[in-house]
């Protein structure tokens, strides 16, 4: 998905020999109810090991979308499909604890206690990535990303192509290099304190 930070190369993670013996490797969603069983997988982020077993995979959901439809849900079929594929086939499938704070996510940023968020924002937590996942639309995970400190996108150069931006130095012109910090929800987590937001 596009709505991720990368912190450091997650490549690193992944081709660590602790790590080995799995074909796909999912962050978990955080939701572990029966629609998202067995594996609560969120398909925002994935890695996949190149082999037999995940190519068939792979080429089984491009020929699924009947599936999508039918569930109204590219999650859920993508599960769906999985446990066929774990249960006829080998594939061997590792969903990453949510408790790991190397893939936190939109499970661990929506918390009532906050606990997470804060050990984040001390600098006690070290993710590799952050995935603002459980977020009900984009224009949402955008202030989210501002309170957090993770926006670095000019105001000028969002949602336009590259035509309509039209300058000679696109990177200048539309990427900062300090976040683009914002206030927007005192009850949600910000790297800088929000009392005066909604």
């Amino acid at each position: 998905d596009v709505d991720i930070v990368w912190y450091t190369n997650p490549l690193d993670y992944f081709n660590k020999k602790e790590n080995a013996g799995f074909d796909i490797y999912f962050q978990d969603d955080g939701a572990h109810s029966t629609r998202y069983a067995p594996y609560s997988a969120n398909s925002g982020f994935y890695y996949v090991v190149h082999n037999d077993r995940t190519r068939h995979f792979l080429t089984s959901i491009l020929h699924s979308g009947d599936l999508v439809i039918s569930t109204d849900s590219h999650q859920q079929a993508l599960i769906a499909l999985l446990a066929e594929h774990s249960s006829l086939y080998g594939l061997r499938v590792k969903v990453l604890s949510r408790d790991l704070e190397e893939f936190p996510g939109g499970f661990q940023f929506h918390q009532k206690s906050g606990k997470f968020m804060r050990s984040f924002f001390n600098g006690e937590l070290h993710p590799i990535i952050f995935h603002m996942s459980w977020t009900l639309n984009k224009d949402n995970k955008l202030l989210y990303f501002r309170q957090m400190g993770e926006w670095y996108l000019q105001d000028q150069c969002i949602q336009k192509t590259a035509q309509e931006i039209s300058t000679n130095d696109m990177v200048a012109d539309c990427c900062s290099a300090q976040p683009l910090f914002s206030c927007h929800y005192r009850d949600k987590p910000s790297m800088k304190p929000c009392y005066d937001s909604p």
